[in-house]
């Protein structure tokens, strides 16, 4: 057993009544539990962010534009902290409608759900949606894909490329118009499942077929494995966005006959396992999530289970961080705010480098 005494002690917090943010979550790496996990998600986001070799690949999942989050995304993007974003649908159609001019309002979670449907208002536990500005949103996804067309097979990056550039003509600053401003691909695997898939069925009440080509966003999406050197990945949550991330370090592989991703070094490959995959691990994996890893669901599971499949570097710098995203991801926001001071990211602009798939 190893000398427990020279492992690294636990530092008390000295209260301070002049403290920065970034400050405090430097001392909470010194103490235990979530907090110090907390605290190491800023420290791995910065390494992430100087290190130029490294492509961020940034996935969530829940309903946090409605619980005022999405400019923190935007944030991230405007200073190239984020290289592809993996949402979940409602994360960027939700935040259209403050982007619009509505507005989402503080609740409580204990009203009346039956009195609260009569009067048009959708409850997220504890803030409420006006149904009716939700159905404006909707709409107005409708009539851009009007402007499209319908014989075209899309993935659900070129949509969302062209939906941005849209917004951004009318002045609509929401997370799509940011990350197509930025040339940061999105991709939306479960794009039906939300308000996407609700404008999609209004267009084709009125003649127009969209078609959105899932295996066509998968490719596009593997075809980026070459374009990196190394990865780092964050998930806020878990669900679909974060197998999503996931999958192109043990899948992308399977888009060459050689079984090797073009222009990348340092393939892993296991033992007894023909034709040798490759594997491409990422270098650095944060996660904030509420979900336990006992039940067994991608959600909760550890990075530790994940270094079996070859999705996590064993040496690489990796926290899971069980914390509501409403409480981390404003403090981790402020705390890269100041720690980086004048420093800025190099962008990828990624969405150049997307391989025309048909």
């Amino acid at each position: 057993m190893e000398n427990i005494k020279k492992n690294k002690r636990v530092k008390a917090i000295e209260v301070s009544e002049h403290r920065a943010i970034s400050e405090l979550m430097k001392l909470m790496e010194n103490t235990g539990f979530q907090g110090k996990n907390l605290a190491r998600t800023v420290s791995i986001f910065e390494k992430m962010a100087k290190d130029p070799d490294i492509t961020i690949l940034f996935g969530y999942a829940g309903s946090l534009s409605t619980t005022g989050q999405w400019k923190i995304i935007n944030w991230l993007m405007e200073n190239n902290l984020i290289d592809v974003l993996v949402p979940t649908g409602a994360n960027i159609s939700e935040d259209i409608v403050e982007a619009m001019g509505g507005a989402y309002i503080q609740s409580s979670h204990i009203n009346s759900d039956e009195e609260l449907f009569k009067k048009g208002y959708n409850r997220y536990y504890d803030i409420l949606g006006d149904e009716v500005e939700y159905l404006e949103m909707t709409e107005l996804i409708a009539q851009f894909i009007l402007t499209l067309n319908d014989s075209y097979n899309y993935s659900s990056r070129e949509f969302l490329f062209e939906f941005g550039n849209w917004l951004l003509d009318k002045n609509i600053n929401s997370i799509v118009s940011v990350a197509a401003k930025k040339n940061i691909p999105i991709f939306c695997p479960a794009f039906p499942d939300s308000p996407y898939g609700d404008a999609g069925l209004i267009a084709g009440s009125k003649g127009f077929k969209l078609t959105i080509d899932s295996m066509k966003d998968y490719r596009e999406y593997m075809s980026l494995a070459e374009n990196v050197k190394d990865t780092g990945v964050i998930y806020i949550g878990g669900g679909v966005p974060k197998d999503w991330i996931q999958l192109i370090s043990v899948t992308a592989d399977l888009l060459y006959h050689e079984r090797a991703v073009p222009n990348r070094e340092n393939a892993k490959h296991r033992e007894n396992v023909g034709p040798k995959e490759s594997y491409y691990p990422h270098r650095y994996a944060i996660q904030i999530t509420t979900d336990s890893p006992q039940w067994g669901g991608l959600s909760g599971c550890t990075f530790e289970e994940a270094i079996s499949w070859g999705k996590e570097d064993p040496n690489g710098d990796l926290v899971q961080c069980y914390c509501d995203a409403t409480i981390a991801l404003p403090l981790i926001s402020h705390s890269l705010a100041e720690r980086l001071g004048n420093f800025k990211r190099r962008s990828k602009e990624l969405n150049s480098f997307i391989k025309d798939t048909d």
